[in-house]
């Protein structure tokens, strides 16, 4: 016997099956989703925008209704600070400010922002180091201090650098065994081999061996306040903010403004195999330098991408994730940094269709590099990609970032205003020109890990394989 919930969906399907072609067709033009109405630009809040007399720029963007503000300090120079020998350090640095002020332990540090309504985050990436926190509305002024005391008076304390040390041994050792972490170190090293874009991990030894002075010693040659920018986003009194502002961060130390290292990486075709004995999946990692946000042809560029990669409709996701059954979770991405960009498509396939894979994916470049994408499947990327930008836009936070990214590569206000309207203007001509100059099959750096002794044979059309 049919348990009960079955026995309905049996009948279901039974009862659907006997619908006449004519209700059938009916009943899917009720189904289809409504036509997306017209698209609109992203309205920018106006911003107030102030220099102290330190060099220090501040951002202040009113913004939503809820009573809760975002303010952010970014701090240029993160990992692009790092000397070859001083990878993580950045990071280490990072750590030991969020263990207390001259006059705050981390407990009170942390108590304080709690009972503003947030908590404070301090991250260090590639270009910056950001501190800051989300709290309620009248607690901003308040958080601005706070903020300016984590950033301009950190304590060291010695009794933690041990700790944190090997904090951070053990968040090395975790992602150097994850294969997808091997192989963007890998191919970032390749991409940069002088920068310190290309040196995504330091060894065990480096980690354990950094002291306190040399933390001190890079803090000092890398926070003041001429490479600083602080953002304010959310609802708050103007002129208490500015006052804040003024009163914490006045007297810093103004110091050189930062001038970040300009890559010049490698676009050379290369394949590079990470040997992972007994592994049953193979991690892609391959791409290749491209233009940067600065570059008038940026939103093209990025509509590019999602229609080749970058989306769960594009190109190459239908073709081995759909059709194929190669991978679940196949992406390609451009990937930014300060005056520096690469694409990059990513997947984790089935040891014994690693080659098929590589097949498929250059096939898909050489398909848009060959003949434009059609109007209709054009317009859907474009629809998704305007849906995606305003919802990108649509918390403090976000805003934030946003701004981030106008201001690091120089963009304008204007970008963000007109980015829609730009990601429209894209034709299907424009696509193929972009993937002709840009994504170029034999200018790619390739990485795979995985079991050599199975995959090698199938990586034999790819070149040879550097040592």
């Amino acid at each position: 016997m049919l348990k009960p919930r079955f026995a309905l969906l049996v009948a279901g399907v039974l009862a659907a099956a006997s619908v006449s072609p004519v209700l059938a067709q009916q009943q899917q033009a009720k189904e289809k989703p409504p036509a997306p109405g017209p698209a609109k630009n992203f309205v920018v809040p106006p911003a107030t925008h102030f220099t102290l007399p330190n060099g220090m720029q501040v951002t202040l963007v009113p913004y939503g209704q809820v009573p809760k503000v975002d303010v952010e300090l970014v701090v240029y120079g993160g990992h692009a600070a790092e000397h070859a020998d001083q990878v993580w350090l950045s990071d280490l640095t990072g750590d030991m400010m969020q263990e207390g002020t001259t006059t705050k332990t981390a407990q009170q540090v942390n108590d304080a922002v709690a009972t503003m309504g947030g908590s404070l985050d301090l991250n260090t990436g590639a270009d910056a180091t950001y501190i800051g926190a989300d709290v309620l509305s009248e607690s901003g002024p308040a958080l601005v201090a706070l903020i300016a005391d984590v950033a301009r008076h950190p304590r060291f304390p010695a009794s933690e650098l041990a700790r944190l040390k090997a904090d951070r041994v053990r968040q090395l050792t975790i992602a150097l065994s994850q294969p997808q972490n091997m192989a963007t170190a890998r191919f970032r090293a390749v991409l940069y081999p002088n920068h310190p874009y290309g040196r995504l991990y330091p060894t065990q030894q480096m980690l354990e061996g950094y002291t306190l002075e040399q933390i001190r010693a890079f803090y000092d040659s890398s926070f003041d306040a001429a490479r600083a920018h602080l953002y304010v986003a959310g609802r708050f009194d103007s002129a208490a903010m500015e006052r804040a502002i003024r009163t914490a961060f006045g007297g810093w130390t103004a110091g050189a403004p930062i001038s970040l290292p300009v890559p010049h990486p490698v676009d050379v075709r290369s394949l590079h195999v990470i040997d992972r004995p007994g592994a049953v999946q193979s991690t892609i990692y391959m791409g290749l330098p491209v233009i940067d946000p600065s570059n008038p042809d940026w939103v093209a560029m990025q509509v590019t991408n999602a229609l080749l990669g970058g989306s769960f409709a594009s190109r190459i996701t239908e073709n081995i994730r759909e059709q194929k059954g190669y991978t679940y979770s196949p992406i390609s991405i451009v990937s930014t940094r300060y005056r520096d960009a690469y694409w990059a498509e990513i997947a984790d396939v089935t040891t014994n269709v690693t080659g098929p894979s590589l097949k498929e994916i250059f096939g898909e470049i050489d398909r848009l590099r060959s003949t434009a994408p059609s109007v209709d499947e054009l317009r859907g990327i474009q629809n998704y990609m305007s849906g995606i930008f305003i919802l990108q836009n649509s918390s403090r936070a976000a805003l934030v970032n946003q701004l981030e990214f106008v201001d690091l590569h120089g963009l304008g206000r204007q970008y963000l205003a007109d980015y829609v309207h730009r990601v429209y203007a894209v034709t299907p001509q424009d696509v193929q020109r972009i993937t002709q100059q840009d994504i170029d099959p034999q200018r790619m750096t390739i990485v795979v890990a995985g079991d050599r002794s199975k995959i090698d044979p199938q990586l034999a059309a790819y070149g040879a394989i550097e040592p």
